[in-house]
């Protein structure tokens, strides 16, 4: 009974807050909207739509695959940098703690303050990335790297893991804290010695912590990757929807801005196709990890 009422705020919170809105989705992506405002039983026509019709489907598939851009960039360069900046601050806790608040500070950051700056610094009219490239002898590099179809998400992609490495940080140094004192001395009277020890005793033993960010990295990469590009690119994915990602379509089809005028139906409709891509992804990794520890238990 006790357990009962110290868990039933959380569970009513949650409820309110996540299940109903999630549930909500999933049934007004089963209904279509008429003229008169009434909503009838459409099954999976909504899907089908968004899936095939020439009007949706081109959008759709750009945005997902978009989506998975981000995710590759983001697996390929802000969790290696994140395991190697904890490993290096992990070798020296004690004088790492200035270290740790400067490269977690711009997660802590409001995505819009985040994207104003990185537009006045890669402004082509009066941003100072021109400048500074020019001060190195490497002023022939720049372009306007937002504002070109070829870079912008590449761009805003980076732009993401400058702000978000300290998570994968923080979550890899907490594991690598973790790890018994005797195992490492251990290596140590075994021959091994730094990069070895991290490799051969660190890197297997963290495993676990790494698939629990590759795992929020999927998920942040179709969640939180809408407020960086709306802050930056705007609610079309500019430019010409290069940005244009699953959040931004679902903004734009509930919002009004898409084929129809706020079309709450086709927005629960995409909304509820991004759950039940997170929810694959999900299920792909718990089956993984499932996997993996019967092996261990065999």
């Amino acid at each position: 009974m006790h357990i009962v009422v110290f868990l039933a705020p959380a569970v009513l919170i949650y409820s309110v807050f996540s299940i109903y809105p999630l549930v909500e989705s999933l049934r007004l992506s089963l209904f279509d909207g008429l003229e008169d405002g009434t909503a009838v039983w459409a099954g999976l026509e909504n899907y089908a739509t968004l899936l095939f019709d020439p009007n949706w489907a081109t959008q759709f598939w750009r945005a997902f695959w978009n989506n998975l851009v981000l995710f590759f960039i983001h697996m390929v360069v802000q969790n290696p940098l994140g395991l190697l900046l904890a490993a290096l601050l992990s070798l020296a806790p004690r004088f790492g703690s200035a270290y740790r608040t400067l490269i977690f500070v711009p997660t802590l950051l409001s995505v819009v303050i985040v994207g104003f700056i990185w537009e006045l610094i890669l402004s082509p009219l009066w941003g100072v990335s021109e400048t500074l490239l020019g001060t190195i002898g490497l002023a022939w590099l720049y372009q306007p790297w937002l504002g070109l179809e070829s870079s912008a998400l590449t761009t805003v992609s980076l732009i993401s893991v400058w702000q978000y490495v300290g998570i994968p940080m923080m979550l890899i140094y907490a594991a690598l804290l973790s790890i018994p004192d005797e195992l490492i001395d251990a290596a140590r009277v075994d021959g091994l010695n730094g990069w070895s020890i991290f490799w051969k005793v660190k890197l297997p033993l963290i495993l676990p912590t790494l698939g629990i960010v590759a795992i929020l990295t999927y998920i942040g990469n179709f969640t939180v990757s809408f407020d960086l590009i709306y802050s930056i690119q705007g609610a079309l994915g500019a430019p010409n929807f290069a940005t244009d990602v699953m959040g931004t379509l679902l903004f734009r089809t509930f919002f009004g801005q898409q084929l129809q005028v706020g079309d709450i139906h086709m927005g629960a409709t995409i909304a509820s196709m991004m759950f039940f891509i997170i929810l694959v992804g999900v299920s792909i990794y718990l089956a993984l990890v499932q996997r993996r520890l019967q092996r261990y238990e065999m």
